[in-house]
């Protein structure tokens, strides 16, 4: 785990976020406080991806409904 302070993680951010994705970061402020910084893994998932849902509707009945509405 790296640990830079305020000012150098100012200072270098590009660096430090190239870091946190391989490795823990600390930045440690004067008055003591301290964060970490961490990279979060990001899901290859479309948001179309969604679970289906059961149902007693037939493709007919969907066709029917989709006619429907177009002809209103």
């Amino acid at each position: 785990m790296k640990v830079f302070t305020y000012s150098e993680a100012r200072q270098n951010l590009s660096k430090l976020l190239l870091l946190a994705q391989d490795e823990e970061v600390e930045i440690r402020r004067k008055d003591g406080a301290i964060f970490s910084l961490v990279s979060k893994t990001q899901e290859n998932k479309s948001p179309f991806d969604v679970p289906g849902i059961k149902t007693k509707a037939t493709m007919q009945d969907i066709l029917n409904a989709v006619q429907k509405l177009r002809s209103s």
